[in-house]
């Protein structure tokens, strides 16, 4: 067990503490929700650049981090839905994306094939984090922007999701023809 993996660990442990930050009726519990929401996507990248830069790579951080990853959103929108924050079919098609890239990986790992996350892979991943945190922290920015930025920015996240899912399906056609 290594620092890398650590973190990649304590982004696990971070979901239930958001999750009940969230939905209890908590004084703050917004703002306190999106902070450890917050702190946990940090670890995401945290994580990674600590285990390239140590070399410290590991077969558990390479099945456990992206797992890590998809607990973390799939929480949040699970628990917006709840809240009735955003649509349910926003929650379908990001988590739905996630499950079929991730079976993609997984055909492809036993064919011998590593899909590596592409820089749409990446983009997404980064939007998908700023919408739901606009989402579990709407005080952030109301006072000063009229429209629900968070709802923007949230449907700009499933467009770029369903963009980069295509892309790996795509890519993954692609290689396999060659």
């Amino acid at each position: 067990m290594n620092i890398p993996n650590l973190l990649t660990l304590s982004r696990i442990i971070l979901i239930p503490i958001f999750v009940y930050f969230l939905l209890l009726n908590v004084p703050y519990g917004d703002y306190l929700a999106g902070l450890v929401f917050a702190i946990a996507a940090l670890t995401d990248s945290l994580d990674g650049y600590l285990a390239r830069r140590w070399e410290q790579v590991t077969k558990f951080g390479m099945v456990v981090d992206p797992l890590a990853d998809k607990l973390l959103v799939t929480a949040a929108l699970i628990s917006l839905v709840e809240l009735n924050r955003i649509a349910g079919w926003i929650a379908i098609i990001i988590i739905g994306r996630e499950f079929a890239v991730t079976g993609l990986r997984i055909i492809k790992a036993e064919e011998g094939v590593i899909i590596p996350a592409s820089s749409l892979g990446k983009l997404k991943t980064i939007t998908q984090i700023i919408a739901l945190l606009l989402v579990i922290v709407p005080g952030i920015y109301r006072p000063y922007v009229a429209v629900d930025l968070g709802m923007w920015c949230m449907y700009i996240a499933v467009v770029i999701t369903v963009v980069s899912g295509i892309d790996y399906f795509y890519q993954s056609y692609k290689t396999s023809r060659t």
